[in-house]
């Protein structure tokens, strides 16, 4: 995968997190619709992880098809 298709995932997995948000200002929220939009928000942390580890590693010289998707779990333990 190169960057700029992590970048188009990161576009569309944004709107779709928006069309999300969008459908229930105001109102109130199914269980399958907060479920999606946990799905998402972890899935943009992920590719924002793996497109910083790539061009991490094409800075220093490495192999940037070496970097991996981190779990749930790593990207979510983050502090901004």
């Amino acid at each position: 995968m190169e960057d700029i298709d992590i970048v188009h995932h990161i576009n569309e997995l944004a709107e779709e997190e928006h069309r999300l948000e969008r459908s229930h200002t105001g109102g109130e929220v199914s269980d399958d619709e907060r479920a999606r939009l946990h799905e998402v928000e972890v899935a943009l942390d992920q590719c924002w992880d793996l497109l910083r580890q790539r061009r991490a590693r094409r800075s220093v010289g490495e192999d940037p098809d070496d970097a991996t998707v981190r779990p749930e779990n790593v990207v979510e333990g983050y502090k901004q």
